[in-house]
């Protein structure tokens, strides 16, 4: 008599550098433990098993950087996109990382996955020198996380890779990833998304007015100005406007809100970091946001219009290119420039409409079963 069968090992890696790459990983783990049982899925942060030193490089610099020197990460950016593989640059970055990350070997024979998904440049390209020199044999497969393609995902002996856009998987075929491994799923975001909750309800368990109309305020920083001070500006529009405003794990900001709040009770949702973000979105008429490429994902997957603010140099600028070619989005360039796109907006229902549309044409609340379809479409006898 045979025992149950083996449950397929899949493996996601990806790195804690900004929350996306996270995101999206926990996405196509959420969506294999509902989709296909016959699947066990782990999801490993790639951080976890570096030194410490390196981590704070890696990790904190980064963050730092983005927040506090943007123009100078716009720089890398566009520098390490133009930089030919064989650098000494590129030698010298990529035996760093070869070297910290040597517990990655012992990790892989502890897991033995039959799949390995990557939701970040660097273990895609830790992957790549292992299947070339025959180190690991089993598929591994790339999640590109925004609506652009830079150098540092691109690399030789992946079985796949999951793009969110057709434009994008064009590109990536014109930089040499084989056309036929390239795979329009979109990004991978939580199952939640795709389920539409109802709106009244959603802004009833808020306190607020389902009549008036709801921003979702989750961005703010150096080139828009401070959360607490966008959302009492935007607060002034109109007598009918209210405004969730997302502080995250910032303590100081949300206490600053909740000061705001009480000034303007019943109009003024204050709150710090929530895994309950759909329902939020499923209540809002308009968000304010970054355009990161799972924030954006999400917001499309609800339908919800998107006011794009300080973008990160390089890949979230890009983002917000394609957001607003493809009319899912607008720009606010300060915050005056914010306060006259949500006002014009309100008064033309028809345009917000319009752009309501384009994002829900452009939205992929399947991607990650999508992309999981095609993983296991190797395997047939792990499939649902």
């Amino acid at each position: 008599m045979s025992g149950a069968p083996r449950k397929c090992k899949l493996a996601i890696f990806s790195v804690s550098a900004g929350s996306g790459h996270m995101r999206a990983a926990q996405a196509i783990q959420s969506a294999a433990g509902q989709w296909f049982p016959q699947v066990d899925a782990v999801h490993i942060d790639l951080m976890d098993l570096v030194p410490r030193l390196f981590r704070t490089i890696y990790v904190d610099t980064y963050l730092k950087m983005v927040e506090r020197h943007p123009a100078v990460w716009g720089y890398l950016y566009d520098r390490t996109d133009r930089e030919k593989a064989d650098s000494a640059l590129n030698r010298l970055r990529t035996t760093v990382e070869r070297l910290n990350t040597r517990m990655l070997t012992r990790v892989i024979d502890d897991i033995a996955p039959d799949h390995v998904i990557c939701t970040h440049f660097l273990p895609a390209q830790l992957f790549s020198r292992k299947v070339r020199t025959k180190r690991f044999r089993k598929p591994v497969w790339v999640q590109v996380t925004d609506f652009d393609v830079h150098a540092l995902w691109l690399h030789d002996h992946m079985s796949g890779y999951f793009a969110a856009h057709g434009e994008l998987a064009w590109r990536m075929a014109e930089r040499g990833i084989p056309a036929d491994i390239i795979h329009t799923t979109g990004i991978p975001i939580m199952p939640a998304f795709g389920q539409q909750p109802e709106r009244a309800a959603c802004v009833a368990e808020l306190g607020l007015d389902p009549a008036g109309t709801v921003l979702l305020l989750m961005a703010g920083g150096s080139g828009i100005g401070r959360i607490d001070t966008l959302a009492e500006r935007l607060l002034h529009i109109g007598s009918d406007v209210q405004v969730i405003a997302l502080a995250g794990r910032n303590a100081a900001l949300l206490e600053k809100l909740r000061k705001l709040a009480a000034r303007h009770p019943g109009r003024l949702v204050a709150m710090g970091f929530t895994s309950g973000i759909e329902r939020l979105m499923a209540a809002s008429d308009i968000a304010i946001t970054k355009p990161g490429g799972l924030t954006s994902s999400e917001c499309m997957a609800m339908g919800l219009p998107m006011i794009v603010v300080s973008p990160i140099p390089g890949q979230e600028d890009r983002n917000a290119d394609f957001l607003m070619e493809n009319g899912a989005a607008l720009k606010a360039s300060d915050a005056g420039a914010l306060i006259w796109r949500v006002t014009d907006l309100l008064n033309n229902p028809g345009r917000l409409a319009r752009i309501r549309e384009n994002a829900l044409l452009l939205g992929r609340p399947d991607a990650a079963r999508a992309v999981l379809d095609i993983v296991f479409s190797r395997c047939p006898e792990h499939n649902r």
